[in-house]
């Protein structure tokens, strides 16, 4: 699933790309894409046309576009699920068999079509209404208005977010009482990150992932919290990580920052920094890559969890 970078790229490139713009026409070539939309097809199709897109927003992995400047007449919220792609194109291409909606904008500097396309359907469209932000800042990268959508309400700010407050998410990390990596991967604490970024920071901070976040030292925590950030703006700047052909931004370009990831994928290869084979360990349906030298188990982590062994 795309984390912050990947998400941001695709923001920054709407922003570019389509904002002034008008919707003069909305075709949906499968109803699935807009399922969480509450009004259904036709009533999405009657909220999006003639709508103006005037601003581009982002919020942990989730991003949505103002429509004239009036979030109390709803907000097109995107969510790019495990393969969802925006992309902007000028008019002419025919949709692609993965293309679930395609947006005719006008406006300056000529027509585009902005199609959202999903080969493996688990992302979604939906005009939805907005809630105030809980501390009145900003709701997102991207705009100005202390608002968020109601469905990411519960999304907390990222480590990108410059009204983020740190000295609050170190005590709320250590009140979950669970592994470090587990809280880095709850939304509702801290958004953006995912196991790609998760696993990188950790090992740049040389911490195991099954640390236990109410003993970890702040020093160490805050080495965590530093390291996601870095780890992030520096995967922002090469346009996130592509594994394939899923993820691409608003112009159908690929990231690469696979080609810097120290330890996620790297199974079997020498640690960049002191030669130990990097491991491969089940967590939660999914994989955590760490080098076992750097990153030594904790004492309360040297039981075997489910499905896996610490080394």
């Amino acid at each position: 699933m795309p984390e912050l970078p990947e998400v941001e790229t695709v923001r920054a490139g709407l922003a570019r790309q389509v904002l002034g713009r008008t919707v003069e026409s909305v075709e949906l070539r499968r109803d699935s894409a807009v399922r969480r939309h509450d009004g259904g097809p036709a009533d999405f199709e009657a909220r999006l046309t003639g709508r103006t897109l005037t601003a581009a927003v982002r919020r942990g992995k989730y991003t949505w576009l103002l429509l004239d400047d009036d979030p109390d007449r709803g907000v097109l919220l995107t969510h790019l699920g495990m393969s969802g792609q925006m992309l902007v194109q000028p008019p002419e291409p025919p949709p692609t068999p993965h293309t679930r909606a395609r947006l005719a904008l006008t406006g300056p500097g000529g027509d585009v079509l902005l199609d959202f396309v999903d080969q493996r359907t688990f992302g979604s469209l939906a005009v939805v209404p907005v809630a105030p932000t809980p501390d009145g800042a900003p709701g997102g990268q991207g705009s100005a208005l202390p608002v968020v959508p109601v469905p990411v309400a519960h999304i907390a700010r990222d480590l990108l977010d410059p009204h983020l407050d740190r000295a609050a998410l170190e005590a709320a990390v250590r009140r979950r009482r669970t592994g470090i990596k587990r809280a880095l991967l709850d939304q509702t604490l801290v958004s953006g990150v995912g196991n790609i970024y998760a696993d990188e920071a950790l090992w740049r901070a040389r911490v195991h992932w099954a640390s236990p976040t109410a003993t970890l030292r702040r020093s160490r925590l805050v080495a965590v919290l530093d390291s996601a950030e870095e780890v992030m703006r520096e995967a922002l700047s090469a346009g996130g990580t592509s594994f394939d052909a899923l993820y691409v931004n608003v112009n159908g370009q690929s990231g690469y920052f696979d080609r810097a990831l120290a330890v996620y994928g790297q199974a079997g290869r020498p640690c960049r920094r002191c030669g130990a084979v990097v491991v491969r360990e089940p967590f939660m349906n999914r994989s955590s890559y760490r080098c076992p030298q750097c990153q030594r188990a904790p004492r309360a982590a040297r039981l075997v969890p489910p499905g896996g062994r610490v080394l």
